[in-house]
């Protein structure tokens, strides 16, 4: 941290690579903090300032001077109040001083194994109102065992964490993928909505269905398969990709989002996913000018289908030339709603500078 100057520091963010000693890490960076709160989770991955890495601990630092900061944690998500977690966040947010001519926004980071990102996004869309949440879910690096946030100088699993923002930059929030729906539609005929598990999609077998329609063998279903051949789903007049994980016993379909009986899936077809990155990521302030930087929240389907189609430098490129860092994520949280499969993030801007007569 000896790049960091901690005494104009209001908080840490640290996203954390799979293969760590989680309490060693959680020592170092408390001793290391000289008392600055430090924040995070783990990852599938990070987005450094060399683009996608897989190892890389990155260590971002918000400075005082355009940062305030809250921080809740909320534990357990399972068996999940949503009720109870509405009123703690809007008190957390009513004894959060409002500071004058600051904007706010709220970032999420949530345990990506817990299958309760749905309901706690919404439940904080509705708590918070008008103040904009995103984030993303923690991750493993593909291992699918247990994700953990950092809170308090712990990791903690079935949990999230709540960051309320102020800040007298100006963002912008970003969210897009790179898929149109196309006219192959089905029914989830069968399903286990508490455990996203779907046993059938038009009254057959889901994995075997879904193989069918997008012609593979089910046996050679893998997730650079359901990468390249996403589910979607309708919603506000929006589609959104609801991600297929694995496929369990080669029979049943599970999801990385809230499936439900009788939901409609249409099947997605991929656009070009570097010209689709590079308009995206074009984006401005009121004054023309590009982002300070953007932190991203990194769908870790996205990076796969990315190596798959050999493009990694290409898009490491434009994330430096975008300044984009963030980290690869299980989910993503945007608008309210749980998504897959998608680039989320906050572009915030350079302050303007002050004119003198």
């Amino acid at each position: 941290m000896r790049a960091v100057d901690l005494d104009d520091t209001c908080f840490l963010l640290a996203l954390v690579p799979d293969g760590l000693s989680l309490d060693e890490v959680a020592a170092a960076l408390d001793a290391g903090a000289g008392g600055v709160p430090v924040f995070g989770c783990t990852t599938a991955g990070t987005i450094t300032t060399e683009g996608y890495e897989t190892e890389a601990l990155l260590l971002l630092a918000f400075p005082r001077a355009h940062f305030r900061c809250a921080s809740m944690l909320i534990a357990p998500l399972k068996p999940m109040s949503m009720k109870g977690i509405a009123r703690q966040v809007r008190s957390h947010a009513a004894q959060f001083q409002r500071t004058a001519g600051w904007n706010r926004l709220a970032l999420i980071l949530a345990d990506g194994l817990s299958k309760q990102e749905d309901l706690l996004v919404a439940t904080l869309e509705a708590a918070l109102g008008e103040v904009p949440v995103f984030g993303g879910s923690a991750g493993d690096n593909l291992a699918f065992r247990e994700t953990f946030v950092l809170h308090d100088g712990q990791f903690h699993t079935n949990a999230a964490l709540l960051l309320l923002l102020e800040t007298d930059l100006e963002f912008r929030g970003l969210g897009f993928d790179h898929f149109l729906p196309t006219e192959r539609q089905m029914v989830v005929t069968n399903a286990i909505p508490d455990e996203r598990l779907v046993l059938e999609i038009n009254g057959a077998p889901a994995a075997l269905e879904y193989a069918r329609i997008v012609g593979c063998p089910v046996e050679q279903l893998s997730p650079q398969v359901f990468a390249e051949n996403p589910m979607l789903v309708r919603q506000n007049m929006n589609y959104h990709v609801r991600a297929v994980h694995d496929a369990p016993g080669a029979h049943a379909l599970s999801f990385l989002g809230a499936i439900d009986d009788g939901l409609i899936l249409t099947l997605g077809r991929g656009k070009e996913i570097i010209e689709t990155l590079e308009a995206e990521l074009d984006v401005r302030d009121g004054r023309d000018g590009q982002p300070d930087f953007v932190l991203g929240f990194d769908c870790v389907l996205r990076k796969l289908e990315i190596e798959q189609k050999q493009l990694t430098g290409e898009v490491s490129e434009i994330f430096r030339r975008r300044r984009v860092v963030g980290f690869n994520t299980y989910g993503e949280q945007h608008c309210g709603v749980h998504v897959n499969q998608t680039f989320v993030g906050v572009a915030f801007f350079e302050p303007p500078r002050r004119e003198f007569a």
